[in-house]
This record gives structure tokens, sequence and C-alpha cells, in this order.
């Protein structure tokens, strides 16, 4: 069931929306932007940043629904209805890469599309379809629905990988890994190249996000913890760490990477039913490379979050220190100042 805030609390928390809140273990930290609330059931978002003009920057998300779409914003929570694909059948997750192909950069989005058993592509911020009509997963496999996707862009050779995850699947082997290439008509083909990742069985995993600078793929398995493995499927399929597994009030959901120079920073995971997102370093410790640090806890407004976003980067006037985007159950995003996010985590930037 969803969760209702008394009129008296959401007047409180919108009446600061531009006012940086004091640091404190029970503040609800107020977004700056909530978007337009979308149709059906938001999801999960993706950020493409505008090189050439970051305040220009937009913001993608998905609403679940048989007649769903992926919606695009701009940063002050604009649905921008021209740039939206609508009449997609349920789409669950997106993510988003821009890499180099053919000597140029381009930016693709990828989203689950659960009730064709198939993963879209549209390049960004044209939003153009680029799958011939979408990419099969699963293939062979009883149940296919894709509900979580991550991108990965290998450093050493740019090649372009899609990470998915389904409602339900195997205890080993739950997270299928194709690689993206372009074809000579300018659309996507898909090759399996592994299926790897444990599953606990207790309620399904649907956050994946990849870490390309540093090699590592990492999941939610709701209700047990996060999973983390070598992103490049030529590494192998070891389990590297299981961490996040205490203090959450039930399902384990987003992930997201705050990236920071010399491969520190920190990495966002939701605690759903509470409100809140717990903190944890994106480095490992000296005597444990894989053991992440809770560094605190934070709740924010945005209602029992599934999918959020983060960027360490200056997008313009409105987020000069980088953009929190969390989903909210009220069909809406909600746009986070990261300094409000960070409290004393973000001296330095």
């Amino acid at each position: 069931m969803k969760q209702l805030y008394p009129a008296i609390l959401i007047i409180l928390i919108m009446s600061h929306c531009n006012t940086k809140v004091e640091e404190s273990d029970d503040r609800i930290i107020a977004p700056k932007v909530v978007t337009q609330k979308a149709k059906y059931d938001t999801d999960d978002p993706a950020i493409w940043f505008n090189e050439e003009n970051p305040g220009e920057s937009l913001v993608l998300g998905t609403d679940k629904d048989e007649d769903g779409a992926l919606m695009v914003y701009d940063l002050s929570g604009n649905i921008i209805e021209e740039k939206t694909i609508r009449g997609l059948k349920r789409p669950n997750n997106v993510d988003l890469r821009t890499v180099r192909m053919d000597n140029e950069r381009v930016s693709i989005a990828v989203v689950t599309e659960r009730l064709t058993d198939k993963v879209r592509i549209y390049t960004v911020p044209d939003m153009l379809p680029a799958d011939n009509g979408g990419i099969d997963v699963f293939i062979g496999e009883e149940d296919r629905a894709p509900m979580g996707i991550a991108l990965y862009n290998r450093p050493n050779d740019g090649a372009l990988f899609m990470i998915v995850g389904r409602k339900t699947g195997p205890a080993e082997g739950y997270l299928w890994q194709y690689r993206l290439e372009k074809e000579s008509n300018g659309h996507f083909s898909a090759t399996k190249v592994r299926a790897f990742g444990k599953y606990s069985g207790k309620k399904e995993i649907e956050a994946i996000a990849v870490d390309d600078e540093l090699g590592y793929v990492y999941y939610s398995d709701e209700q047990v913890g996060v999973r983390k493995y070598y992103a490049d499927p030529e590494k192998g399929n070891e389990e590297l760490a299981l961490f996040a597994t205490k203090g959450f009030t039930d399902d384990h959901e987003g992930i997201s990477i705050y990236k920071k120079e010399n491969g520190k920073g920190y990495i966002l995971v939701s605690d759903q039913q509470a409100n809140q997102f717990h903190i944890f370093t994106r480095e490992g410790q000296a005597e444990n490379p894989h053991q992440h640090v809770l560094l605190k806890t934070i709740k924010v407004a945005a209602m029992e979050s599934d999918g959020s976003e983060v960027i360490n980067a200056n997008l313009g006037p409105m987020f000069p220190n980088g953009l929190f985007v969390v989903m909210s159950t009220d069909k809406t995003f909600h746009f986070y100042d990261w300094t409000d996010i960070a409290g004393d985590l973000a001296e330095g930037i």
C-alpha cells in the first residue's frame, strides 16, 4: 500500500524546497524540483548530461503500464512531450551511456519492456529507436519478462554491454549479460555473453548499477542485500561482496553511484519502505577492497523509491554541485541538489 503524507508535512516540506536543510539524523530532505506527474506509475530514472549546455541536460524516467512510456523531463521537471516515447508495454527500468562509436560520441538509452520480453534502445537526445523493434532477452527461458537493466562501457576497448534482470530466476545465473554492437543500418544487435549472479529467492532483483571506471556491477537482492561482481565477463562470475545486509526496513531497491576522483565516492541504496537512502563508500578498505562501509542514512521526501540516479557534474545554476533523481510513488520524480543529500560528505566538491 502506498504511503500518504499528512497535509501539514507536505506543506512544511514544500515550503523549504529551495532552502538547504540543517544536518540531523531525523531531517527529511526536500527536493529542489518535483516533476510533472506521469500518467500511471513512475519507476526508474536516468540522466543525460548535455556536454555542450549542461543546463539543458535531460532526465528520463519510466512510467509502468501496458500503455506505458519512457518520459523525458527538463531540469525544471517539465515533461518534454515531443521527446517522450509512449505506447510501451510496461517499461520498467532504464539506463543510459554516452560512448564513442564510429569515431563519434553517441548517447543511448536502454529500457526493459516487460510485456514483450524485449529491451528497447533509443538514441538521446533525439529519442529515435535504434533496435529494429526491440531486442529479445532470456530466449529459451520460461520466465522472460525483463525488469532491471544497466549498461557497461568497458574502458580498455570501449565495448558496450547490457546486464538484464527479470522478475524471477534461478539461484545461480539470474542476470544475463549481452554485448551490444552497432550494425551498418545504425541499429543495435545483442549477443549473450554470460549468465551470472546469485539470487536468494526471497523476492526479486530489479535495481542494477555498473561502475564503469572501477569495473563492478552491483544489484539489489531484495530483502537480503547488495551483491557485487565484476562487470567484465572475462573476469569471471565470482561474487565479490554481499553488503547492506542490515538496517533496511524491507526491500533493497535503487542503487546509484556518485563518482569522485581516484576511485572514491559513494554508493546510495534505497531503503524503500522507510523513505530513506543508505550511503556507503564507493571504494573499499585497505584490508578489503570489497568492504563498503556505511557512512550515513538520509531521509527524503520522495515516497517508497524504487529507482534513483545521481551525477557528479555542474548542471548549471539549478544543480551546480550535482543532481540526485529519486522516483516517488505519487507518479513523480524528485530532483535533489547533491549538497543537500551529502551534507558533510559534500566537503571538497
